[in-house]
């Protein structure tokens, strides 16, 4: 097992340096840079042949500073040895991003970490019965919800929620407008409440955000456990069970769940950069200052590092999610070895 895993992150470095090649020159490609940005706007509104002068050369040493008057591949070098020493940095303030990451990594973190929980814990169960009892008048009904939840858009969703928190009829039934807060993590006030008031002000805070990310995932992932589970009881060991007097829950949660949790960990490749990604939709119609926040930030500001450290954090937790999900593969299934898998 220690082989393959030293095999495996092995492997990884080549795959991760061509994420780094790609990233960087789809970026660069991309249309407008940090200096015209920055002072493009500024020769427009400046009047007279002076200012212009003053701005264009203020423009000259912005580039040369961060090197945009290099060719790409020197550029790539100079990109290569920041990330290298781990001076990655904001064009416009020349501040280090990485506090300006860790306080928004902060704030997805716990989000997405409650969402994954409830995805799982909401999802596993719904497979499983919807399996167990296929084509009933339940499964039909939960099968008929999930996939209408499923084809709903999430900014959607979000604009949905929001209508019907501040509908303003809710005061006709002794409601206060709005119901729930619908911008933001905390209240105008948040530092004089007390420790639990602070706690209960956070938490009605997170109620639509994490509603808005978990109804899709959960509908995705117990449809594809109710698939590994059906596709698993219909096996001949699962009827050698039955044949033996075994119980239906026995079956079902000892014999057939191991076998048809597969695609579930197949899916955690996807799960773990989500984690720490954050939604670009969802934080920016909530405005809560998270990765995926500061990612479509960093994107509008043509912040070219910052875009970089996000895609490149995505990347690693990806190939460390396809990492554990091999070494689950033969944990939960023992015909499965590592050595079928190099």
């Amino acid at each position: 097992m220690l082989g393959y895993i030293v095999q495996r992150l092995l492997l990884m470095i080549p795959t991760f340096l061509g994420i780094i090649v790609i990233s960087f020159f789809v970026i660069r490609f991309a249309p407008g840079d940090p200096a015209s940005l920055k002072f493009g706007g500024a020769m427009q509104a400046s009047s007279g042949l002076d200012a212009q002068r003053g701005t264009e050369a203020a423009e000259r040493e912005f580039r040369k500073r961060f090197h945009f008057d290099q060719p790409l591949i020197v550029q790539f070098g100079y990109f290569l040895n920041s990330l290298r020493k781990l001076e990655l940095i904001r064009y416009q303030t020349r501040q280090s991003i990485w506090p300006e990451m860790g306080r928004a990594l902060a704030v997805t973190l716990p989000i997405n970490l409650i969402v994954f929980l409830l995805i799982y814990l909401l999802a596993v169960p719904t497979g499983i019965a919807s399996a167990t009892w296929p084509n009933s008048i339940s499964d039909q009904v939960v099968t008929l919800i999930l996939f209408m939840l499923y084809s709903l858009p999430s900014f959607w969703v979000a604009e949905l929620f929001r209508m019907i928190v501040i509908w303003e009829g809710w005061q006709n039934f002794g409601f206060k407008t709005p119901l729930l807060p619908i911008l933001g993590l905390r209240s105008n006030n948040f530092d004089q409440l007390s420790s639990w008031q602070k706690f209960h002000d956070y938490a009605i805070h997170l109620i639509l955000p994490i509603a808005c990310l978990t109804y899709g995932g959960l509908a995705y992932i117990s449809r594809q456990m109710r698939g590994g589970m059906l596709e698993v009881i219909r096996q001949d060991y699962i009827r050698t069970a039955y044949a033996k007097g075994a119980s239906k829950p026995r079956v079902i949660l000892v014999h057939a769940l191991r076998n048809s949790l597969f695609p579930i960990i197949t899916l955690l490749a996807n799960l773990l950069p989500f984690l720490v990604g954050g939604s670009v939709i969802i934080e920016t119609i909530f405005q809560i200052p998270g990765m995926g926040w500061l990612a479509y930030q960093a994107v509008l500001e043509r912040e070219y590092e910052l875009v970089m450290a996000t895609l490149l954090l995505s990347a690693i937790l990806t190939l460390f999610g396809i990492l554990l999900s091999d070494i689950l593969y033969a944990l939960v299934d023992p015909r499965v070895s590592f050595e079928s898998r190099r």
